[in-house]
């Protein structure tokens, strides 16, 4: 039996212009889960009135500054098909009845179009793996949503993987990735573990994103023989007016610089590639807020993207559902 594995992440415009943006944005923003607005009558007006007017020209000059970063395109997109291939070299020397491609949650390839690639190969079995180390219902929910939306006949063949924030390999490759580049650029003062925010709205209402969180940081910091004051976990890429999850990524930085901290590393242990949110919110603007504050040492530790034994990590998760 034909089996197919669908890598899928959140997605990203088709181009760094300003119409690729708001066409992306209409769709990334117009999804329930991802606001889970108080109004959704007055959050629509907002949204095509208000930010699709104004936010894709400033989103396009952020894009402008990644593109071309990992290939000819889109950082994430590029990583993410990265990972596919060397995916697809590991496992397919190990079984001959796989297919593998990549969809994602929002823009292109979608996964709609990535799935029906899979069922015109002929898979009759298919494992979903999103690519959010931490489960929230903004990210893995709604892939799952948008998925069943068109799984129909399909379901009961599906296996979708929800997260893996615990994962051996996980901790192990992050864990890595940090020696290699305190290797280079050496210890610093502090560590932070800047993560994603999501409204706190979202964790009252039982998300559990925030708690995966910290059971990863606190695993992190112990895989790296870290004390409690070695390090630090944040916040970042707040969106709106309302109360998101604490504490702010700039704002720790700031006070750290303020504290005569002049050496901090950023590690970005949410996201598997590289995207707009670490290339640039976290190793250019991040970078800047803190040395103005005074701060004289910054460097980002990249995402775990193709490395070795991220890549292995991936292979033997997806190897428990063939």
């Amino acid at each position: 039996m034909k089996k197919g594995i669908l890598l899928t992440n959140l997605g990203t415009p088709e181009k760094p212009t300003k119409m690729a943006l708001k066409k992306y944005l209409k769709e990334f923003l117009s999804d329930d889960r991802v606001i889970q607005p108080f109004n959704k009558i007055l959050w629509s007006l907002v949204l095509n009135f208000i930010i699709l007017n104004t936010r894709p020209k400033k989103s396009a000059i952020k894009y402008l500054k990644i593109w071309n970063k990992f290939g000819d395109g889109s950082p994430l997109l590029d990583i993410t098909n990265l990972q596919l291939n060397a995916v697809k070299k590991t496992l397919s020397a190990k079984y001959d009845n796989l297919e593998f491609v990549v969809g994602m949650n929002y823009g292109k390839p979608s996964m709609l179009s990535a799935f029906n690639e899979l069922k015109n190969k002929n898979c009759k079995k298919f494992i979903i793996f999103p690519l959010y180390p931490q489960y929230s219902r903004a990210t893995v929910l709604s892939t799952f949503d948008n998925l069943n939306s068109f799984l129909n006949n399909n379901k009961k063949d599906t296996v979708f993987i929800s997260s893996y924030h615990k994962d051996k390999k996980y901790i192990e490759s992050l864990s890595n990735s940090v020696i290699e580049h305190q290797k280079k650029h050496s210890k610093p003062d502090k560590l932070i573990m800047s993560f994603h925010g999501i409204p706190q709205r979202f964790v009252n209402k039982g998300d559990i994103y925030y708690q995966q969180c910290i059971n990863t940081s606190k695993l992190l910091a112990e895989k790296l023989n870290l004390k409690n004051d070695e390090y630090q976990v944040s916040f970042h890429s707040k969106f709106g007016p309302e109360k998101w999850i604490k504490p702010d990524t700039d704002d720790i930085l700031q006070s750290l610089a303020k504290e005569n901290i002049s050496h901090v590393q950023v590690i970005c242990p949410g996201f598997s590639a590289d995207c707009l949110e670490t290339l640039l919110d976290i190793e250019i603007e991040s970078k800047d807020i803190f040395i103005n504050a005074g701060g004289k040492k910054f460097s980002y530790i990249r995402s775990l993207n193709d490395r070795k034994g991220h890549i292995e990590m991936m292979c033997n998760i997806i190897e428990k559902y063939l």
